[in-house]
């Protein structure tokens, strides 16, 4: 997709007061584009192999880390990471990464990327009326780094798994129904409406407009969509930022088979048994035998 054929796109959705649902082809891209990786360093960990590499998913580099068995060509399954908007030490690509580290020992291979929410102060100096476009960018660089994943030596196209936290399972979701490459998707934390989130820093000069505009894209209108995979919802009951209507919003649209949990936790779900059940719904769902 050339950037400036979008830009033109979405500015007409703008001039319209937005379609009653956002086309397709807004989020159509070239799949055979080179997605220009370049790798910066590699460290050992464990039974892992942590590559620090770049690539241009659409027009700007984009962090990754690609974590791959140390020993030999991977097994088969595969997982695409995307990080919380959270505390700033987790709100970037490292948040997953020791789990990645320990499932490559299980043959795993990993792709774990930087969001748009990684940048410094983002939340705070978004400018509302640029929201639907910047969405529509992210959901395709996270399509791109879908193909990234698929495109590492020995994954199998049928054992690849999603995994996605605060906007990174709201956004995922949107990839993730546009492209169905996935056999299961595990989303922690999320906001069923973009609007949830949106309004608690700059407001929107048009609101009626913006508000319109931006629920032709949200979350839950595309989770429907990912049927039949398997999808595992991860909740926290004293989450300030997701209620538990919100949660039933997001189960109640979900089809069959699904499953959901409520953690003694907050929005981070930063816990041990979060990531326990995380873990073992991938271990299962992947068909991990080590």
């Amino acid at each position: 997709m050339q950037i400036p054929r979008l830009s033109v796109v979405l500015l007409l959705l703008g001039l319209s007061g937005a379609a009653a649902e956002p086309p397709v082809d807004i989020f159509k891209y070239d799949r055979a584009a080179p997605l220009q990786a370049t790798e910066v360093g590699r460290e050992a960990r464990r039974a892992a192999v942590v590559k620090d590499i770049t690539f241009v998913p659409v027009d700007q580099p984009v962090k990754a880390y690609v974590v791959t068995p140390a020993a030999g060509e991977p097994t088969g399954p595969a997982i695409l990471y995307v990080h919380w908007l959270g505390e700033p030490k987790t709100t970037n690509r490292t948040e997953f990464l020791e789990e990645a580290i320990a499932l490559a020992d299980r043959g795993v291979t990993s792709v774990l990327v930087d969001a748009m929410w990684a940048r410094p102060k983002w939340y705070k100096e978004r400018v509302p009326e640029e929201d639907y476009a910047s969405a529509v960018h992210q959901v395709i660089e996270l399509r791109r780094a879908m193909d990234l994943l698929l495109a590492q030596p020995g994954i199998d196209p049928a054992r690849v798994a999603f995994v996605g936290h605060d906007f990174g399972a709201m956004y995922g979701m949107i990839a993730s129904a546009l492209d169905r490459r996935a056999k299961t998707y595990v989303f922690m934390a999320a906001a069923p409406h973009f609007i949830d989130w949106f309004l608690f820093a700059r407001q929107p000069k048009n609101p009626k407009s913006y508000r319109r505009q931006i629920a032709t894209i949200d979350p839950i209108l595309y989770v429907p969509q990912l049927a039949p995979a398997r999808v595992f919802f991860q909740f926290a009951s004293k989450d300030e930022y997701v209620s538990a209507a919100q949660a039933a919003e997001y189960y109640a649209a979900a089809a069959v088979p699904k499953q959901t949990a409520t953690y003694l936790a907050g929005h981070d779900l930063h816990t041990a048994q979060v990531a326990a059940d995380r873990v073992a719904w991938l271990e299962r769902e992947l068909e991990l035998t080590k």
